[in-house]
């Protein structure tokens, strides 16, 4: 196996497309734009792209960002070993010369210093400066950058600078349809439709609480979760508390609220 076929996935991914959005992707790899997926936390942008790098035929490495992530994180460090020092590559760089499409996850997590070190990639230099090796990796010609963005957790301290912004072209994705969420919730689980049916009205009312008192709205993976306890015997109602209610809030009076919403169809 060579260095890029260990990035490949392996078995087709489950998605189910929503729109035109795996023609609009294809069209960008095929001009290697750089593309920012732009949605609410587990509505299926990880899944799309591990779907897509598999309908493409290219290695993907992806890259969980967070706050403690340094630039030499992403494009790579010198390590001590018995012989010296040597280098070691990054996941960017690694990605840049193996030609593998590099998914930055949640980028916004990033601090804003680090994330400037995707610049040069994203534009028609395509390079990436390894300024510590005194070396210019060149982006192999498949390589392409990925990241994904929830515009909800945007504010003065989150966001990214409209320089970054613009270097992208960008898919919105939000929650399915009724339907289109009903079936991948059944196909993910293995729960007849009707369940899965309850299990997305359920999530439905708990995402108009999003701004009045939730943070966020019940995701498609956590009712994929909630589908997965139901298919091993889990009663229905301690199902969904365990993962449509008691991961997104602490407060009694929302518990309340949720567990109503739950009691309505269960």
């Amino acid at each position: 196996m060579n260095a890029a076929e260990q990035y490949l996935i392996q078995a087709e991914p489950y998605y189910r497309p929503v729109a035109d959005e795996v023609e609009l992707y294809e069209s960008a790899y095929a001009a290697r734009m750089p593309v920012m997926l732009k949605g609410p936390t587990g509505c299926g942008k990880t899944r799309f792209i591990e779907y897509m790098a598999y309908r493409l035929g290219r290695p993907l490495i992806t890259v969980a960002c967070n706050e403690d992530m340094t630039a030499s994180d992403l494009i790579g460090r010198f390590l001590l070993d018995a012989n010296g020092t040597r280098w070691q590559d990054g996941p960017l760089t690694t990605a840049a010369r193996l030609g593998a499409i590099c998914y930055l996850d949640e980028v916004v997590e990033a601090r804003q210093d680090t994330t400037v070190v995707i610049h040069p990639l994203t534009d028609h230099r395509r390079t990436l400066p390894l300024d510590r090796k005194g070396e210019l990796v060149n982006a192999h010609p498949d390589f392409q950058l990925v990241i994904s963005y929830n515009p909800g957790y945007q504010n003065l301290l989150k966001d990214l600078k409209q320089s970054t912004k613009q270097r992208f072209g960008a898919l919105d994705f939000n929650y399915p349809a009724t339907d289109v969420e009903t079936e991948v919730v059944s196909h993910e689980t293995g729960i007849d439709r009707a369940t899965a049916e309850k299990l997305v009205q359920i999530a439905q009312r708990a995402r108009n609480l999003k701004g009045h008192g939730l943070d966020e709205g019940i995701s498609t993976r956590l009712l994929v979760y909630a589908g997965q306890l139901i298919a091993k015997g889990v009663e229905a109602r301690a199902a969904c508390r365990m993962t449509l209610v008691r991961p997104l809030t602490d407060d009694p009076d929302m518990r309340d609220t949720l567990d109503a919403a739950v009691a309505m169809f269960f």
